[in-house]
């Protein structure tokens, strides 16, 4: 199969975004960036992970079928950088509601990830 193991990392980052971001909302320490999934996040939990498993699958599906299109290796290549750097967002939170890392520091972060982002644009 093309692309088995990519996708099924990119399924697994899914889902773990999924269930850190239910932890990270609930226990009040972030809010749901996407709009869209935080109208579902207030539905409930169960919506929620159901959507974002829903679209994971989808995304699975399609890769796993067409894998073998240039397209689709460097797809789930991009896809695979933007996850990877969503749990970084996810370590940090992390790290900042148990007060490993202080308000500023956070702030430093965003200052550096923004320039680095004007940077690639």
């Amino acid at each position: 199969m093309h692309l088995f193991r990519e996708t099924l990392l990119l399924f697994s980052l899914n889902l773990l975004d999924a269930l850190l971001t239910i932890v990270w909302v609930r226990n009040g320490v972030a809010t749901e960036g996407n709009h869209l999934m935080a109208r579902l996040l207030e539905s409930g939990d169960f919506t929620f992970l159901t959507a974002k498993v829903a679209m994971g699958i989808a995304v699975a599906i399609v890769l796993l079928r067409w894998g073998s299109i240039p397209i689709a290796k460097f797809g789930v290549g991009f896809a695979l950088i933007v996850y990877v750097g969503l749990m970084g967002v996810h370590i940090v939170t992390g790290l900042s509601a148990m007060g490993y890392i202080s308000h500023t520091v956070i702030e430093s972060l965003s200052l550096i990830s923004l320039s680095a982002l004007a940077f690639l644009i």
